[in-house]
């Protein structure tokens, strides 16, 4: 890895601290980095071995990493919320889920600044535009007093197309990876759509560092020589990850839910593999849970319904599970949206932007209230914290549930049909084709996989 020491050492140090909140015992390990030099051997020595650190006595949650493990640790009977359902009514559902989430990244874009509910009732309210009912203005981030630096292309008077954005980039990668791996989709599989499409300049976090290790480690092969598997790339996610649980995993699962709606068992077993290249546990779970919650909307009678199903989709003694459960319990025992915010924000609030346990929540919350696509991709950025990636997360739960009668379309019309996707070898500018393109996966993959099954 072409970086410094002083890079390892403050990633190490960060890696310990989420161990930590793991469960693992890092009694003595701060020292242990302290003393060492500033020599890259030595730190990746120090790396390996934290792989092989104990879980604390006393810690109470089993949190497995590999597939099979995962599946032990699900609850039985999870059979019950697969819903077979006609393919291409799913492939309507799944092209309106890909246009809803675009409306709720772009609504949220100009916000991701880690805002709170209150925070931006106050901006609103000063300038007469809460609740938010429309794209976010110039004067309400004036008011905020702080702004993402997209905002001159993610503005109300100044959207032109869909702003190029990592969440979008992540459904599109997700769709590449299916197309071009199939059923077969791995570990490989995602290294290999990686490599050719992925931007270092639009990764972040923990896409970022398995992004660097792919580039690095793709220098040091024969250019001559076949593509040929790695055998390091499966502990990438856990050497100078510190990461590892944030939500960079969850905003990739988008065309996984879509790909196999109705079969959460699937759309979870794809989202597992795709997560477990650059994250790990609490990061690995959500975005299972988040898959399955999307491939259960689009058969669902009740828009919680998906939130307490899936939750049969992931490991029940881990600390996700938990979460997940007191998420539910806020949202269902308040009478209003504000109500369930209160709660969840209360439950939660330390975990704020890609910290996954309040954004949940907010999930939850939005679509407990949500009348219909626009509304709720308005509810959900109303909640602060990561308004882009959970505005498009809510934009595709809300498409899968609500379908193409609930997407009022002149809220697209500021795109003028184009999408800016940040992808190398990936030329598509057609909002509507990209969205038409999504919605072939429910006819393409839900036949392969009864097949499969049969």
């Amino acid at each position: 890895m072409f970086v410094t020491p002083s890079y390892l050492r403050k990633s190490l140090l960060a890696s310990l601290h989420t161990l930590e909140t793991q469960g693992f015992d890092i009694t003595g390990q701060e020292q242990r980095l302290a003393a060492l030099p500033d020599s890259q051997d030595a730190l990746t020595d120090f790396a390996r071995q934290l792989l092989r650190l104990p879980l604390r006595k006393d810690w109470p949650y089993a949190e497995p990493v590999s597939w099979e493990e995962i599946q032990r640790e699900m609850t039985p009977g999870r059979e019950r919320f697969c819903r077979r359902g006609d393919a291409a009514w799913y492939g309507r559902k799944a092209e309106t889920a890909f246009l809803a989430s675009v409306l709720g990244c772009i609504l949220g874009k100009p916000l991701e600044v880690n805002p709170d509910l209150d925070s931006l009732r106050r901006a609103g309210e000063a300038v007469g535009q809460w609740p938010i009912e429309d794209f976010i203005t110039p004067e309400f981030l004036e008011a905020l007093g702080r702004r993402h630096f997209s905002w001159t292309e993610t503005t109300k008077g100044n959207i032109r197309y869909a702003a190029a954005d990592d969440d979008l980039n992540y459904t599109v990668l997700g769709m590449l990876a299916l197309e071009e791996h199939g059923l077969d989709l791995d570990l490989d599989g995602m290294k290999r759509t990686w490599l050719r499409h992925q931007a270092m300049g639009f990764a972040f976090g923990p896409e970022q560092h398995i992004t660097a290790c792919i580039a690095a480690n793709r220098l040091q092969e024969d250019e001559m020589e076949p593509h040929h598997p790695d055998e390091d790339y499966s502990w990438w996610a856990d050497l100078f990850n510190p990461m590892n649980e944030e939500c960079g995993a969850i905003i990739r699962m988008d065309a996984y839910g879509c790909a196999f709606a109705g079969r959460p068992d699937l759309a979870a077993k794809y989202a597992c593999i795709d997560a477990s290249f650059t994250h790990r546990r609490t990061g690995v779970y959500s975005a299972m849970y988040v898959a399955a919650v999307l491939a259960g909307m689009f058969a669902a009678r009740d828009p919680v319904e998906p939130f307490v199903e899936a939750l049969h989709f992931i490991p029940s003694r881990s600390r996700f599970y938990r979460a997940c459960q007191v998420a539910l319990q806020c949202v269902l025992s308040s009478d209003s949206f504000e109500e369930g915010y209160e709660k969840i924000h209360h439950r939660f609030g330390q975990y704020g932007h890609c910290m996954v346990y309040q954004e949940i929540g907010t999930l939850i919350n939005t679509m407990r209230w949500a009348k219909d696509i626009w509304h709720g991709v308005c509810l959900q950025v109303m909640q602060g914290n990561d308004t882009d990636s959970f505005g498009c997360t809510a934009g595709s739960l809300l498409g899968a549930y609500f379908g193409p009668e609930g997407l009022d379309r002149r809220r697209l019309e500021p795109f003028r049909d184009t999408v800016h996707i940040s992808l190398a070898d990936f030329y598509e500018t057609s909002l509507s084709g990209l969205a038409r393109r999504i919605g072939m996966l429910p006819e393409r993959f839900l036949p392969l996989a009864e097949e499969e099954k049969g």
